[in-house]
């Protein structure tokens, strides 16, 4: 998302419903959401729409000024985007811990509405498609530390393989809690050994059932 959501489409994420977020609006207003990834359409009939994590950090933040609403594409707009290692800026401020206790909140609401039983403790649709970000949320909502530029901490990065991250962190105790706390979010999980540095790294795919 380049730009903030206007104003009619900011009315429609505030009116969500508080616990399931499912969303009340024209089907051209759901729609707009659904194209700037605030929102999602149920598959099973009726077919309602839901706020996405995306959607729930905008319904919870301070509304935006006026001015804000004008800034030019590319501009900060405060999009949440979960750390993977290795940013420039890691401020664990108390409003990023807000920031990442409401995106997994979300996100858990999210699998308890997409997958077909309501698990919440396994993967959705949507982490399968953004394997890397949605590993690295589940990292940082139970408090592991990124890697900053200068090293140290967690970092997720996409494999060839299908379904897979890796992730890397160089305190081996820090690691195993890495897999742990993954283990944890319904990734499965295995240490592994680069062949040729003798490095160990965790590699995690989302598990099915």
């Amino acid at each position: 998302m380049t730009r903030p959501p206007t104003a009619a489409q900011r009315r429609v994420i505030e009116a969500a419903d508080p616990v399931t977020g499912r969303l009340k609006g024209t089907e051209a207003q759901l729609a707009a959401l659904v194209k700037r990834g605030l929102a999602f359409r149920h598959p099973r009939p009726p077919h309602d729409h839901f706020l996405t994590p995306a959607g729930h950090r905008i319904r919870e933040a301070p509304p935006e000024p006026v001015a804000a609403v004008e800034a030019p594409a590319g501009a900060e707009t405060g999009v949440f985007a979960a750390r993977v290692g290795g940013e420039e800026s890691a401020d664990a401020g108390p409003a990023r811990i807000r920031e990442v206790h409401s995106a997994w909140q979300g996100l858990l609401e999210l699998r308890r509405m997409t997958n077909p039983d309501g698990d919440a403790d396994r993967p959705c649709g949507w982490e399968r498609t953004h394997l890397v970000q949605a590993a690295a949320l589940a990292l940082e909502a139970a408090g592991h530390r990124p890697a900053g530029a200068e090293g140290g901490g967690y970092r997720v990065r996409a494999t060839p393989q299908p379904e897979a991250v890796a992730v890397r962190e160089p305190d081996p105790g820090a690691l195993r809690a890495c897999a742990a706390t993954l283990e944890k979010a319904g990734w499965q999980v295995g240490e592994h050994t680069e062949p040729r540095t003798g490095v160990r790294y965790v590699l995690a795919s989302p598990r099915r059932a």
